[in-house]
């Protein structure tokens, strides 16, 4: 079967509604049946205005009324507008991402707080959710895990949606995913067609068994949702793959320079792979430095931008994981 065909047959097989994994009550038994725990963490940083309703959302509809999550908490990067008050008062567990493996040579990013969460985190399925949410609603955590409860082949599972893109105080109902468009998916049509049938990789919505996560290496930086999908496929096959649709996200969107320094970042790890993959040969090293353009009333200049991108181990292999987890591993 050629890549192409590979991917359609993905598609039909494994891209699912969250209506199908609706009935919590039913994903609660299955969990139970299974022997399952299930934690739900977010990352994150100064998000004071979403943070709050988000939590509440999970924990009245998925810890009190249905038990499905059985650990609930945020990996936080030292918040300072009030984040954390919010998380404590909505019964949120909280990590530090700079307190986790303190040893590790430094690193900062999303992909780091990721990374580091598997440490903390006790569930043996892991659903991570941004934490810049405005339209939240429990298919954010059920529509994920579904998947994971009811086929044992399924080791990680997307999120897709429709992004409205908000610009100038202007919404529009479609327009998001602008790096996903624009970069992510294209490289993945040229190198890895057979992800081509995924509809956002770079969703910010995901969720896995530990035994895989803690199997793969993690970017730190924003290349972490690539990465992870590139090293999961490799080692467990495109069949442990699965995508959801939660219909529609609603967050505040970044602006185009923002998005310029995410897409190169991103761009580090996807060369990365298809240089250790023997796809691309690469003739020189990459580089971490981002000439950004800053234009004000005086004219253009250009600032240089460090965008570091570095892999960390799988997390099954760092000795201090391995003692905290015993026979597991």
């Amino acid at each position: 079967m050629s890549d192409n065909a590979a991917a359609g047959a993905w598609f039909d097989t494994h891209t699912f509604h969250h209506s199908r994994f609706a009935d919590v009550a039913r994903l609660v038994e299955l969990k139970r049946q299974q022997g399952r725990t299930i934690t739900v963490c977010l990352p994150t940083l100064n998000v004071a205005g979403t943070v709050g309703e988000i939590l509440r959302v999970f924990r009245t509809e998925l810890v009190e009324r249905f038990p499905l999550i059985d650990q609930l908490c945020i990996i936080d990067s030292r918040s300072s507008d009030g984040t954390l008050d919010i998380a404590r008062r909505e019964g949120a567990e909280i990590f530090f991402d700079d307190e986790i493996l303190p040893g590790m040579p430094h690193a900062v990013g999303k992909g780091e707080a990721l990374w580091k969460s598997l440490f903390a985190m006790d569930g043996d399925i892991i659903a991570w959710v941004d934490s810049d949410i405005e339209n939240i609603h429990p298919r954010f955590v059920y529509g994920l895990v579904g998947p994971l409860l009811e086929e044992p082949r399924t080791g990680y599972v997307k999120a897709f949606y429709e992004r409205p893109l908000k610009q100038d105080g202007v919404s529009r109902p479609s327009g998001g995913g602008r790096v996903t468009e624009l970069t992510v998916r294209p490289m993945l049509n040229l190198f890895y067609p057979e992800l081509s049938g995924l509809i956002q990789p770079l969703s910010g919505e995901y969720a896995g068994r530990r035994d895989v996560l803690e199997s793969v290496p993690f970017f730190t930086g924003y290349g972490v949702e690539s990465g992870l999908l590139l090293d999961i496929m490799r080692r467990f096959g495109l069949d442990a793959l699965a995508q959801v649709d939660l219909e529609v996200r609603v967050h505040n969107n970044q602006p185009i320079d923002a998005l310029s320094k995410m897409s190169f970042g991103i761009m580090q790890a996807l060369f990365s792979r298809l240089e250790g993959d023997g796809k691309l040969e690469l003739k020189t090293e990459l580089r971490p430095v981002y000439n950004m353009v800053r234009h004000n009333a005086a004219g253009y200049s250009l600032e240089e931008v460090n965008v570091d991108v570095i892999e960390r181990p799988p997390m099954d292999s760092i000795a201090e994981y391995r003692k905290v987890r015993g026979s597991r591993l």
